[in-house]
Formats: structure tokens, C-alpha cells, sequence
């Protein structure tokens, strides 16, 4: 469901406690991390950030709670050999029936945080396989003379997520290294 009057952005990365520290001083965003001391998930649950998210009216509602997080793990494992396709399918699953439900949903924005500090596949997944589904949706971001607060006014416009269900199921298809090199009918890139 997520916010209807509200930009919502999950910030990802190893600098995302201090990032969302620095944004919890802006007037027009409301921030919260759902991964923070408490381990991951803390025992927060994907209904409670829906709820956190939809019931925001500030601006920009920021968090570091990944609505995809599992199949973006299942992925990386599946291509570094620690996992099975059956692995990656089931999570897939599960996060397509939380979205047809309303348990999850996808952000505005996805912010990736110092991308060069990524491993590999992780770097193929974040900067691959969820822009060849909405390109203008995933923002690298490193630190330097910009802000993270001014890249919150200057977000890029563009076509939202497509529906879930069909690129997610098309995910074991985006193989690393082959990302965006062949397109499918309609124009869009495909990986064999």
C-alpha cells in the first residue's frame, strides 16, 4: 500500500544507520530504522512498517527495512553457489503474495549507499536487476559534496515500479555480467 501522500524511500548499505541519522534532523522527513540495535527486523514485522509507512504525512518518509530484502538475498545466493533456484523461487513467492495482500510494498525511492563498498553480486543486484525494472527508482549515492538531504529534492521522475509479480518472477533469468545486454520485445533489457 505504502504512503499515498508521502515520498517513501528505503535506504540500503552499510552506512545506512549514519544516513539515517543525518536525515532525523530534517523538518519535512520522518525516519526510522527497522534494522538497527536490535538485529535484523528486531522484531518489528513487515505489517508494522506498512503500518509506519501508510499512516506518515510528512514528505519523505525514510527507513532501512528492504521489502525485497529476502529475494535480493536468495539472488546473491543463488549466483555466488549458496543456494538453490528453489531458494530464490520461494522467496520470490512469499514477497509477490505480501504485495497482492498489501503486507509489503515497494518504495518510491531506493537509496544505495556507498555502492563501491558493495560485494560483486550484490553490486550485479542493486545496480542491475531492480533498475531493469524502473531505472529511475535506484539511486547510488556516495558521499561527497552533495548531501543525502539534497538528493532528497532532486529525486529523478520517471515510470514507476512495473507490476511485481512478472520481473520478479524474471529475476534467477538476470544473470550477472549479462544485465541489460539483450533486449526483450517492447524494448526492455533482458539477460538470457
Amino acid at each position: 500500500m505504502g504512503s499515498t501522500r508521502s515520498t517513501t524511500l528505503v535506504l540500503v548499505g552499510t552506512e545506512s544507520a549514519a544516513a539515517i541519522g543525518a536525515l532525523s534532523r530534517l523538518k519535512n522527513v520522518r525516519v526510522t530504522s527497522f534494522t538497527g540495535d536490535a538485529g535484523v527486523g528486531g522484531g518489528v514485522t513487515d505489517e508494522d512498517v506498512e503500518r509506519w509507512v501508510s499512516q506518515s504525512d510528512a514528505p519523505y518518509v525514510v527507513h532501512d527495512r528492504d521489502p525485497l530484502g529476502h529475494v535480493a538475498a536468495a539472488w546473491v545466493e543463488f549466483f555466488d553457489d549458496l543456494s538453490t533456484l528453489g531458494t530464490l523461487d520461494l522467496e520470490v513467492d512469499r514477497v509477490v503474495a505480501s504485495l497482492e495482500r498489501g503486507i509489503l510494498s515497494l518504495p518510491d525511492y531506493y537509496i544505495v549507499l556507498e555502492p563501491e563498498s558493495l560485494a560483486p553480486t550484490w553490486k550485479h543486484w542493486w545496480l542491475g536487476v531492480l533498475p531493469q525494472a524502473a531505472p529511475t527508482r535506484v539511486i547510488p549515492f556516495t558521499e561527497g559534496r552533495t548531501p543525502l538531504s539534497r538528493v532528497l529534492g532532486q529525486l529523478p521522475t520517471g515510470r514507476a515500479w512495473p507490476k511485481p509479480e512478472p520481473w520478479l518472477h524474471d529475476v534467477a533469468r538476470s544473470v550477472p555480467d549479462r544485465i541489460g545486454l539483450e533486449p526483450r520485445e517492447g524494448g526492455h533489457p533482458e539477460s538470457p
